[in-house]
C-alpha cells in the first residue's frame, strides 16, 4: 500500500519571522518519496508558506484519510493566541495580534489524526517558539503536552528557543533529517531522530526541547476499530466503540474525557458509515456534555465538536431530520459561534429554506 507524505513549512512573511522554514523544502524534495515515507511508493504533498489555516486543514484532512502509512514533516514557528494561550503554527499572514485567526491551531493535528490506525502515522517536527510560546512549553504542568499529537502517533523532533534579536534561524534539525535521508537509506525513526540531534548539537548547545514519542504498542483498541472500518464492517466498528464507551462510563464516570473520547470516535464512525444525522447528533452530544461540565464555548474541544456537528448537518438529505437537528444546532451555535464568521446565520438561513420542504 503506498504511503503519503505531507511536507509543511510555514512562517510569517513580515518582521515576525523567526525561522526561514521554507528553506528546507528543496532539501526534502530531493529525497525520493519512498525514502521520505518508508513505504515502497508514496504520494508527496508540499505546502510552502501557506496563507490560510483552512487550506492547510483541507490538505491535512486529506492526508489523514489516505490509506497506508502517513509521514508528516513540519518546519515552522510556534506562537500563542492572546485569548486562549494555545499554541498555533504561524502561517504567512500571522502576526502577534492575529494568531487566533491566521495561524493553524496545533490541536488540529491531534483532531485530524485521531482516527488513523495505531502506529501508522509519524511526525517529524522542527519548530522555533516565540518568547511566550517558549515559556509556556517550558513551564511544568499536569496533563498532556501542548504539542500533543495523539496517543496513536509517533512524534520526533525539537522545539528551539527564540533566536537572538533580528536573527532569522534555519530549520537545521529538519535539514539534518533530509540530509541523512538523501543517502537513499532510511534508518529506523528513533535512530534517524538521534542522528539529526547529534548533527545539530554544536549549534543548539543543549538549549533545544527534544520531542520523542514512540508509536503505540500493539493491541490498542483503536487499531481494532479502524481495522473494522477499513474492512467495511461499520456496524461492528460502532458496536466495539459502544462497548468501549460503556466500559469507560463504568471506569471513569459518564462525563469523563475517556467517555467523551469514545463518543467522538462513534461520531466519526457514523460519518464514515454515511449516517450524517447520527454523526451530527453525536457531535452535539459531545459539545453539550462539555458545556454542561463547565467548559467555555471557545474551548478547542467544544469548538471542534460544534464545527463537526455543523458540517455533518449540512450533509443530511432528509428534510425532517435536518429540521429537527437544525433547531438544536442553532441553539448550540448561539453559545459556540466558532472561528468562522456567519456560522449561526448559515444555520438559520438553511433552516428557513427547510421549512418550505415537505
Amino acid at each position: 500500500m503506498p504511503g503519503t507524505v505531507l511536507l509543511l513549512a510555514a512562517s510569517p512573511l513580515g518582521r515576525g519571522r523567526l525561522v526561514d522554514a521554507a528553506s528546507v523544502l528543496p532539501v526534502l524534495a530531493a529525497v525520493p518519496p519512498a525514502v521520505l515515507s518508508g513505504a515502497d511508493t508514496a504520494n508527496v504533498v508540499e505546502l510552502a508558506d501557506p496563507l490560510e489555516p483552512q487550506a492547510v486543514l483541507t490538505r491535512l484532512r486529506a492526508a489523514a484519510a489516505a490509506p497506508g502509512p502517513l509521514t508528516v514533516y513540519v518546519a515552522g514557528q510556534l506562537q500563542l493566541d492572546r485569548r486562549q494561550r494555545l499554541p498555533h503554527l504561524a502561517l504567512a499572514r500571522t502576526t502577534a495580534s492575529t494568531v487566533r485567526y491566521t495561524g493553524l491551531p496545533w490541536h488540529w493535528f491531534r483532531e485530524e489524526l485521531r482516527l488513523r490506525p495505531a502506529g501508522a502515522t509519524t511526525l517529524f517536527l522542527d519548530l522555533h517558539a516565540d518568547p511566550e510560546a517558549w515559556r509556556s512549553l517550558c513551564a511544568p504542568g499536569p496533563g498532556p503536552s501542548p504539542l500533543d499529537c495523539g496517543p496513536d502517533n509517533a512524534v520526533y523532533g525539537r522545539v528551539a528557543p527564540p533566536p537572538s534579536r533580528r536573527a532569522v534561524a534555519a530549520p537545521s534539525y529538519m535539514k539534518a533529517v533530509a540530509t541523512i535521508l538523501r543517502s537513499g537509506w532510511r534508518p529506523p525513526d528513533e535512530e534517524l531522530h538521534q542522528q539529526a540531534l547529534t548533527r545539530i548539537a554544536p549549534e543548539s548547545a543543549g538549549t533545544d526541547l527534544p520531542l520523542a514519542q514512540r508509536g503505540p504498542v500493539p493491541g490498542d483498541p483503536h487499531a481494532a476499530v479502524t481495522a473494522a472500518v477499513r474492512a467495511g464492517r461499520h456496524a461492528d466498528a460502532d458496536a466495539l466503540a459502544a462497548r468501549l464507551e460503556q466500559a469507560a462510563v463504568l471506569a471513569h464516570g459518564p462525563v469523563s474525557e475517556e467517555v467523551l473520547h469514545w463518543t467522538e470516535v462513534r461520531a466519526d464512525l457514523a460519518m464514515l458509515a454515511g449516517d450524517a444525522a447520527r454523526s451530527c447528533r453525536a457531535w452535539m452530544t459531545v459539545a453539550g456534555t462539555r458545556l454542561t461540565a463547565g467548559q467555555p464555548g471557545d474551548a478547542p474541544a467544544v469548538e471542534a465538536a460544534v464545527d463537526r456537528a455543523h458540517h455533518q448537518w449540512g450533509r443530511i438529505t432528509d428534510p425532517a431530520r435536518a429540521r429537527e437537528l437544525g433547531t438544536a444546532l442553532a441553539e448550540l451555535r448561539a453559545r459556540v459561534p466558532g472561528r468562522r464568521e456567519g456560522a449561526l446565520d448559515h444555520v438559520r438561513r438553511q433552516l428557513d429554506q427547510l421549512q418550505t420542504q415537505p
